[in-house]
């Protein structure tokens, strides 16, 4: 293995460059790696500037091979980025065609579950997809995922009821959880250490154009054709993006590493704890208080099955979350932070809309624009930040985004009150530069301080946690803003108090959609609701700071990297 030493250049990098360390883009076999790479890995330090090569099992630079492996990378990327977009496009199309949807299918007490019981197959299956994609390949598990998502929209599209709808976007999470994180570590499979920030910004970029175009194409397939279409455009892209997969991904690795063991016990110890503790989280305070028998069952099972798991972990030959994850200071930190930008992403993603329509009067139109805006400044600040962090290091990167993040967040509650649509654009505008400095640094300084045959699980596992950092941020930020809406409408004067709706829910609809409120009443709510979403960013300033002290004081200041990996 060839490692950093500090000045940029790796030791022997020209040879670790040729050697198996990554999936190629051609139809050969893999290159043997020279003698001195068949030593045990080592640690080495983090050089801002240095490369992580990755094996191509192709021709070396400056060959005639290379414009057919550049050019077979290319559709492996473009691949990458319409999986990504299924994943992406699918719930923002959802979303807006919910109305139709409950008119054609009913239960509107629990359509809710089209967005939370996907998110919840996502999440829990993270860990495991990333664990079966370092012991039996990317490629496969890439491929397995995105045939069960293309199966659940497909079953989605002939949903004959609420019910059947939600088990099948359930179906579609499972297979959209090995999306998210296959796709992510491949991107890192693919480029060396400097020319990630570039592929990562392209997949942010999908993102970034799914929220943005994903609710007028939801709309416009809601009502000039049917719902149903919005899952039925999934079936052509996501077999176009396998056949590309099928045909230009070929990885060395897999053939000649024995074959690990599957921890399926492990897994499924895995799935339960967090899939209970998710549940609990979403219907305590919704379908249940949060003291209620089961509530309360639903987080003892979830501790009972983390405890069950845990002693599961410790006696398999291979852990489905193997201990090192935890121990590694790199990746415990990253997980922490990313677990905070998780809460703090909340704020703005749920209750910037409603503040921007209720409070500001804006069209849903002109909302939409106010919170999409950060979706521009992100991927840019992503692409560009391997200009810092190759002068300063990962971690100080990342510190700076999030310091940024959490001014930000706290100047929001100072904003004036029904003042212009601009100052909260302008903010959100700057909080996507913040965050794209903090996010996508930590991601690849993880990647870039694992080998191959650890990239899968490490990806999994900070994702995994930025995904149940949003499902806490979900309920925490709902709780505060609950709480100082009743506060206010208690205290409000004696001659509106009958007269005001009660909850978030009702206060926001009676303010959309002229709930027949006076004046007087109409001013009080929406100084109610502005207050409610001020404390709610400031609670996200609170997650920005904590994610501040875990970059200070758990990630360390230089991040391993491991150039030319050796599995």
């Amino acid at each position: 293995m060839a490692v950093g030493d500090g000045t940029g250049r790796g030791g022997d990098t020209g040879r670790a460059a040729g050697s198996g360390g990554g999936p190629h883009c051609d139809s050969g076999g893999p290159t043997p790696p020279g003698p001195a790479d068949a030593g045990a890995e080592s640690p080495v330090l983090e050089s801002p500037a240095a490369e992580s090569p990755v094996a191509e099992g192709t021709a070396a630079e400056g060959t005639a091979a290379d414009g057919t492996v550049a050019a077979r990378r290319r559709l492996v990327v473009a691949a990458l980025m319409l999986s990504m977009a299924l994943v992406a496009l699918d719930s923002a199309c959802v979303s807006t065609a919910v109305p139709q949807i409950v008119g054609e299918l009913g239960g509107f007490s629990y359509f809710s579950w089209l967005f939370s019981g996907y998110l919840l197959a996502v999440t829990v299956t993270l860990p495991i997809y990333g664990r079966l994609a370092d012991a039996r390949g990317r490629k496969p598990v890439l491929l397995i995922g995105s045939t069960v998502f293309l199966i659940g929209s497909l079953l989605c599209a002939g949903a004959w009821s609420m019910g059947a709808l939600i088990a099948f976007r359930l179906v579609q999470g499972l297979g959209g959880g090995a999306i998210q994180g296959t796709v992510q570590t491949l991107a890192a499979d693919l480029y060396p250490l400097e020319r990630r920030p570039k592929i990562q910004a392209a997949l942010s970029t999908v993102w970034a154009a799914s929220a943005v175009l994903g609710p007028a194409v939801g709309g416009l397939l809601a009502g000039y054709a049917s719902w149903r279409w919005i899952f039925l455009i999934n079936l052509p892209v996501g077999i176009f993006a396998l056949v590309l997969i099928q045909r230009h991904l070929r990885e060395a690795q897999v053939d000649r590493r024995k074959r690990a063991r599957i921890d399926w016990a492990g897994a499924v110890g895995l799935f339960l704890t967090t899939g209970l503790l998710l549940f609990a989280l979403v219907q305590g305070g919704v379908a249940w208080p949060w003291l209620s028998a089961p509530s309360l069952a639903c987080f003892a099972g979830s501790v009972a099955a983390g405890v069950a798991t845990f002693l599961q972990e410790r006696r398999a030959e291979e852990p489905i979350m193997p201990g090192w994850v935890w121990r590694r200071r790199v990746i415990a930190g990253v997980s922490l932070a990313l677990g905070f930008l998780g809460v703090l992403m909340i704020a703005p993603m749920v209750f910037l809309p409603t503040y921007a329509q209720s409070v500001l009067g804006l069209s849903p139109v002109a909302a939409g624009f106010v919170l999409s805006v950060w979706t521009i400044s992100w991927p840019i600040s992503a692409a560009l930040s391997n200009r810092v962090y190759r002068r300063i290091g990962f971690r100080n990167t990342a510190l700076i985004g999030a310091v940024v993040g959490t001014l930000l967040l706290a100047v929001f509650p100072l904003l004036p009150y029904r003042g212009p649509a601009w100052q909260p654009a302008l903010l959100m505008l700057l909080l996507g530069a913040g965050l794209g400095l903090f996010q996508l640094p930590l991601i690849i300084g993880v990647q870039g301080s694992v080998p191959w045959h650890e990239r899968g699980t490490a990806t999994a596992s900070v994702l995994f946690c930025r995904q149940v950092g949003q499902s806490v941020g979900g309920v925490l930020f709902a709780v505060i803003a609950n709480a100082t809406l009743t506060g206010r409408l208690h205290s409000a004067p004696a001659s509106l108090r009958g007269a005001l709706p009660q909850g978030l829910d009702k206060t926001a609809s009676a303010l959309l959609h002229d709930g027949g409120l006076s004046g007087a009443a109409t001013d009080y709510l929406r100084h109610a609701l502005a207050s409610a979403v001020g404390h709610v960013y400031l609670g996200a300033a609170a997650a920005a700071a904590l994610a501040v002290i875990v970059l200070a004081t758990v990630a360390p200041k230089r991040f391993p990297v491991v150039e030319g990996e050796q599995t």
